[in-house]
């Protein structure tokens, strides 16, 4: 109750700045849909097909339902200090979902990307990016890393968590004020705009699966709700 509290009035204070506030995200540690209009495009790369949605109900049936553990020992930092280069192509996986989640991308050389534009997934809000302004595009993890730690990661190699704390496939370009309010919150008490919902779902599911990560009756419930939009 008192991690709920505390998470409640600090989406508080996030809608009380001014929308263009944010955190540090050149530094990747924050907890870290709707069809492109306008020049822009989202995040869910057109949208997910038929197929998604039946593999992701079928792996959110096989995923295991558990509750959360305390979160003791929890530390952003057992999950890596800097954004890596685990697939070995060159750039960081900052740079990497930069790059791959906004539209018209301006580089300094081969990887860093400077400038470019997104449709932020989560609210639909159309973003201009500037390096020298990061914070307003940060990286979310989907599945959040605290909430992974409280779901059995404590007890995972320090390899492990480095990996999934840089895999693709749980990271997602948004804008800073809904990933500073999503925090470390499951499906089951936050959630993106309803456009997103289904797409969502989808990632949230694919990643529980693929790292045997359990999930909370309530994002159990909160997932299947999210799919009945697909």
């Amino acid at each position: 109750m008192a991690r709920t509290a505390v998470r409640t009035a600090v989406a508080g204070l996030v809608l009380a700045v001014p929308l263009a506030a944010g955190c540090d995200a050149s530094v990747g540690l924050s907890e870290s849909g709707s069809p492109p209009s306008g020049g822009t495009v989202s995040s869910d790369g057109g949208g997910p097909t038929s197929g998604d949605e039946a593999r992701a109900r079928a792996g959110l049936s096989g995923l295991r339902i558990a509750s959360e553990g305390d979160g003791d020992g929890y530390e952003r930092e057992k999950f890596g200090t800097r954004w890596k280069d685990i697939d070995r192509n060159g750039c960081d996986q900052r740079n990497d979902v930069l790059a791959r989640d906004l539209a018209d991308v301006g580089k300094r050389g081969d990887c860093v990307v400077m400038t470019g534009r997104l449709r932020d997934p989560y609210t639909g809000k159309a973003i201009t990016f500037a390096k020298k302004d990061a914070a307003e595009v940060q990286i979310d993890h989907v599945y959040p890393l605290a909430l992974a730690w409280r779901m059995g990661a404590s007890r995972w190699s320090e390899d492990r968590r480095e990996k999934f704390a840089n895999d693709h496939a749980n990271l997602l370009a948004v804008w800073g004020v809904p990933n500073r309010q999503k925090s470390d919150s499951g499906p089951g008490e936050w959630k993106p705009q309803k456009s997103f919902q289904c797409t969502y779902a989808i990632k949230y599911i694919t990643v529980a699966e693929k790292y045997s990560l359990p999930v909370t009756r309530a994002d159990h419930n909160a997932l299947q709700d999210f799919l009945g939009r697909c």
